[in-house]
């Protein structure tokens, strides 16, 4: 999972400054490096791994010039995390085209190990957004010159589907001039596209969440369809191309934790649809004759509007239990298990007063590996808690995402193979109540009714394209690597 803006600006325009904006409003999306990319006639990068507060300098943003650009924050799901796999990419042969991803191709390993090498296609990365690069030049290159250019990116968009399998929205910019975007068959990663009226003309932008629009003052016009193509030249009016149609499967995780909750997406708004999962929840609650709380407590951030629901829904006070550490990076997508140990600790401190004493609810969005549960349920009771118990606003995780949330391998789930009781005494919680699948969908519909299902495969092990689960054991064995 990671995240991109392009901004296709009116000429004469150096765009690059907003896209850093948009950059730290996506920081979330991923840690690992960022990287711009601008066209002026010319392409000019700037990438490298860290954050982006500490990858560009002033002297960047005046050699990043042009209209066109695009942007990428990057969170590693394959390959060794090394310099050469941030984003975006770009070729100058036999076309300009620079390009940038969020997302995963479950066939990444037999295009970088059987199938490019066939064809005499040598990768110089271990990221999986060169293969769709490449896919996609190779249609520009069939594609008659004569066509209009709409119609060879839509040829373009079609080769890249054929080839790349998997989960995947794309932004890029295409040397003649213009930014596109895609957005795969499944439309399981998101994108959404805006506009931003000026005096002078009309300017549009692609992201991948609405609230990197929102703070560059876009207008979000609406989400790109599953297999889908949008094109636009600067001052134009954009196209927009079906290429495909399959049936759509946004990823439901995005709404349970990884988007900022002032963004939407496939117009459903993350902090309503967070709120809802809190309502549910205490609903279940109440249903199954839980034991009744003196406090409820969330585990910030993602999980604050759903543990605020659920106080109210429940008639228990509300506290704010646990003071975040601004400074450590999300632990769920730290690179590797020890960074993730020894942050949980030095991330979330607790306020003793709002424990002592008391019967404890504690609210996340999910238990996946259980390090962070456990460390926080060891919290509370040191912090004088009589009875802790515990309450994840999505299902149990039991399966791998092959489509590039890299949340664990199978083996490392601690809900895999255990009851509910079972994971209750493993994290050291007197309670735990997961919301069920079903309600969490439901919840996740009132939103957008049209969507009938979301890509759930991370509680299920069912995932909406065919060949994910032939591709799931490489893949973990990438990120293993990656991870050590």
């Amino acid at each position: 999972m990671c995240g991109f803006i392009g901004i296709a600006g009116l000429p004469g325009k150096d765009v690059a400054p907003e896209l850093y904006e948009g950059l730290i409003a996506l920081q979330h999306r991923g840690q690992d490096a960022a990287g711009i990319l601008s066209f002026d006639g010319m392409f000019h990068l700037r990438k490298q791994n860290g954050m982006v507060r500490d990858i560009f300098r002033a002297q960047d943003m005046q050699r990043l010039t042009g209209n066109l650009a695009i942007a990428h924050v990057r969170y590693p799901t394959v390959g060794m995390g090394s310099e050469q796999d941030a984003q975006p990419f770009y070729i100058n042969f036999p076309f300009g085209i620079g390009m940038t991803h969020n997302g995963n191709l479950t066939n990444w390993m037999d295009l970088k190990s059987r199938e490019y090498p066939a064809s005499n296609i040598t990768l110089e990365s271990s990221c999986d957004v060169e293969a769709i690069l490449y896919a996609f030049a190779s249609g520009m290159k069939d594609a008659d010159p004569s066509l209009p250019i709409e119609q060879r990116v839509h040829m373009a968009t079609s080769r890249a589907f054929e080839t790349t399998k998997g989960a995947y929205s794309v932004a890029g910019i295409l040397g003649e001039g213009a930014l596109f975007a895609f957005r795969d068959p499944t439309g399981i990663k998101p994108c959404i596209v805006g506009k931003r009226e000026t005096k002078e003309g009309v300017e549009w932008a692609v992201a991948s969440e609405s609230v990197a629009l929102d703070v560059l003052g876009f207008t979000r016009v609406r989400d790109l369809r599953n297999g889908e193509a949008f094109l636009v030249e600067p001052g134009q009016d954009p196209v927009w191309t079906q290429v495909i149609e399959q049936d759509h499967r946004p990823c439901i995780f995005e709404l349970v934790y990884f988007a900022r909750p002032d963004s939407f997406l496939d117009e459903i708004s993350v902090y309503k649809t967070r709120r809802r999962f809190g309502e549910t929840l205490a609903e279940q609650w109440r249903e199954s004759g839980a034991p009744e709380p003196d406090v409820v407590i969330p585990i910030p951030d993602s999980a604050r509007d759903a543990a605020l629901s659920m106080a109210q829904a429940l008639d228990v006070p509300y506290r704010e239990g646990f003071i975040k550490n601004r400074y450590v990076g999300r632990t769920f997508i730290m690179p590797n298990q020890q960074a993730r140990q020894t942050s949980i600790r030095r991330k979330l401190n607790p306020i003793p007063l709002e424990f002592e004493g008391k019967i404890v609810l504690l609210v996340d969005d999910s238990i996946v590996r259980g390090n962070t549960s456990r460390k926080i349920i060891e919290a509370a009771r040191a912090s004088g808690a009589k009875n802790v118990y515990f309450a994840s606003t999505s299902p149990p995780l039991i399966a791998a995402c092959p489509y590039g949330i890299d949340m664990a391998t199978e083996k490392d789930f601690v809900a895999r193979g255990k009851s509910v009781e079972g994971v209750a005494s493993e994290i050291g919680a007197d309670y735990l109540a997961y919301l069920d699948l079903e309600r969490m969908v439901e919840a996740a519909r009132v939103g957008n009714p049209s969507i009938e299902a979301f890509c759930n495969g991370c509680f299920t092990g069912d995932y909406p394209t065919h060949d994910a689960t032939d591709h799931l054991e490489a893949l973990s064995a990438e990120r293993a690597a990656s991870r050590n």
